[in-house]
């Protein structure tokens, strides 16, 4: 059996090692493969997908959702969310998930993070609705910052109504927040940058006693925002509990076999620092 995770880029991957694991720990024959595919070759990419012995996707930047119009059926979460980060393949018929969501929230309760008051998530992408969905659902009030404000807009009137949109320097009461999320690519491989910029960079150091700070980006895992928040004292984490626990969602989603997230996590000694 055989899954694909489709990206462009793909070569930073570390979920070919994460579910490498995940089929030893299962007894099962299987091979993961990061394939690099420019978003022109995603929809037969996608056909490709339907042999017997392949089991599905997962799908990462730029593609989460374009994917959508190219699959035979979406659950409703993955719907409402408007991203899909795994495929699975059952008799020729493609179906798209998120598990980006649920991923995201056990992430965060392993830091110790119980939902409730503001969260401020940065970025209006992919990662940002499935961050926005999850903490709404929890019952958080989510402020969005994006450098881009149309894309925000339409992503608070679709997932998060209650809450409020920042673009640029604008104010974000940073003493009321105990969650802040970076769900943008800034630090993806570049250590030296951070999403913050001017005045939300100097305001940063006033996020509310015990506040969370976690971004997305895993890899490198000491980003300038990690670094900057345990700086200030605060306590901060990167995206890889979130990479362990939405690969193990969709682990279970295409073989119906439960593996912790541990064991997955194992798969990766050696390979992050």
């Amino acid at each position: 059996m055989k899954a694909f995770l489709l990206a462009h880029p793909a070569g930073h991957s570390l979920s070919p090692l994460l579910h490498r694991a995940a089929f030893e720990y299962a007894g099962l024959e299987g091979e993961y493969t990061a394939l690099d595919v420019p978003p022109e070759n995603l929809k037969a990419a996608l056909e490709g997908l339907k042999f017997p012995d392949i089991l599905g996707c997962n799908l990462s930047l730029p593609h989460k959702e374009t994917a959508l119009s190219y699959l035979d059926s979406v659950s409703s979460e993955a719907q409402i969310i408007g991203a899909v980060n795994t495929v699975v393949h059952r008799h020729g018929k493609l179906h798209g998930l998120n598990t980006d969501a649920s991923g995201f929230l056990a992430a965060l309760e392993e830091e110790g993070y119980r939902a409730g008051g503001i969260a401020v998530v940065l970025g209006a992408g992919g990662a940002a609705r499935a961050a926005v969905y999850a903490l709404v659902k929890a019952g958080v009030e989510v402020w969005l910052y994006n450098r881009t404000l149309e894309r925000a807009l339409s992503l608070q009137s679709e997932l998060a109504p209650q809450g409020r949109t920042f673009v640029k320097q604008s104010g974000i009461p940073w003493r009321a927040v105990n969650l802040l999320v970076n769900s943008s690519s800034a630090g993806l491989n570049q250590p030296d940058e951070s999403p913050l910029e001017g005045a939300l960079l100097e305001d940063f150091p006033r996020l509310a006693p015990g506040a969370l700070v976690y971004d997305m980006v895993y890899k490198p895992l000491q980003t300038r925002l990690v670094r900057d928040a345990r700086a200030q004292g605060l306590k901060a984490q990167s995206g890889l509990g979130m990479l362990v626990h939405q690969a193990r969602l969709a682990f279970l989603e295409w073989t119906g076999r439960e593996v912790p997230a541990a064991v997955m996590l194992e798969g990766l000694v050696g390979k992050v620092g």
